[in-house]
């Protein structure tokens, strides 16, 4: 008989508002704290002491607007923040402080993350959705550099993008951008060239969340919808359905894989998280916590794979932390 879920580990409660992104900090070596960073719906960035479960700072930069994305850069000393307040925002956290470096004005006023990726040391390239409404703009950091905009072809009709993901095969290879559209179609960009590579229809619905393992040449989707969708990417660049899954609820708020490649989790609408293994999405455990839509799910980056944790946020305004699957 399959065993029960287990509880969270522990719950993070202080935010007083819904809990809308979460970023870990945790790959550091010791005496490094191990670090959650939260955005939640009233504008402010939540830093969690990992060992105390305690706020050690609330950072406020979006004018009380809703954070909906937070990463950190190459440390946890430097940060990436967007909101609803059409900034994206760099912060230096080092010795304490909590200011906002310099910012981005994105004049887009969808909800699709940024999406980050590191080039060279202290160098990264960031996509975000553009003012025009079916553009993604690439600009390099720290410089802001414009390095190009991506405009589908004419009478394309993709509609706003959605979700974005940056990732590259190895560091010397060419950028490629993965990004998911309100007419249920995912297409893989090459962003030098500035040109659609493959198109897929995903889903009836838009895209709300997507991740990819560039290892396995494949990723999953989820959308408004009931399915789940897998595709991969084979040589020639094409993008391909691999295979779907049925849910039991509509409604995906958010995808991620593990970094390990084993395991991923949803953030379902039907407040509930599911995780599955990734090589052959073997539904594995639904963790029924939240009483609200659960917005977004992440893995800790600990080097140790038994501390790995998983966290998911939500409209409940509360963080819940797991400890599942660590061992395997």
């Amino acid at each position: 008989m399959a065993l029960p879920p287990p509880d969270p580990q522990f719950v993070l409660r202080g935010t007083s508002a819904a809990v809308h992104t979460l970023h870990f900090s945790c790959g550091g070596p010791e005496p490094d704290i191990p670090l959650l960073f939260s955005g939640s719906e009233n504008g402010f960035i939540h830093v969690w002491n990992l060992k105390t479960h305690r706020v050690y700072s609330a950072l406020d930069g979006h004018g009380r607007k809703s954070v909906y994305c937070v990463e950190t850069m190459g440390g946890k000393d430097k940060l990436l923040s967007q909101g609803r307040d059409q900034r994206i925002c760099l912060w230096d956290l080092a010795e304490g402080r909590t200011s906002v470096t310099d910012s981005v004005f994105t004049e887009h006023v969808g909800f699709c993350r940024c999406s980050l990726l590191k080039v060279a040391q202290g160098r990264w390239l960031m996509a975000m959705a553009a003012r025009s409404l079916e553009e993604v703009q690439i600009l390099e950091l720290p410089s802001k550099t414009s390095v190009c905009t991506l405009k589908p072809e004419v009478g394309a009709k993709l509609g706003m993008p959605m979700c974005l993901k940056l990732w590259q095969l190895n560091c010397g290879s060419q950028p490629v951008l993965l990004a998911g559209y309100e007419d249920g179609s995912v297409v893989l960009w090459n962003v030098s060239m500035g040109k659609v590579l493959s198109k897929l229809i995903c889903h009836r619905e838009p895209v709300m969340s997507l991740d990819f393992d560039s290892e396995k040449a494949k990723g999953i989707s989820g959308s408004s919808e009931k399915v789940l969708c897998i595709w991969s990417l084979n040589e020639q660049q094409n993008l391909q359905v691999y295979k779907t899954h049925e849910l039991v609820n509509a409604g995906i708020s958010d995808i991620t894989i593990r970094p390990d490649k084993k395991i991923l989790a949803t953030a379902g609408w039907d407040h509930r998280i599911r995780i599955f293994g990734w090589k052959k999405l073997k539904p594995l455990a639904v963790l029924d916590y939240h009483t609200a839509t659960a917005h977004c799910v992440s893995f800790s980056d600990h080097s140790n794979p038994q501390e790995r944790l998983l966290a998911a946020g939500s409209k409940d305004q509360r963080i819940s932390v797991w400890s599942i699957y660590a061992q395997t």
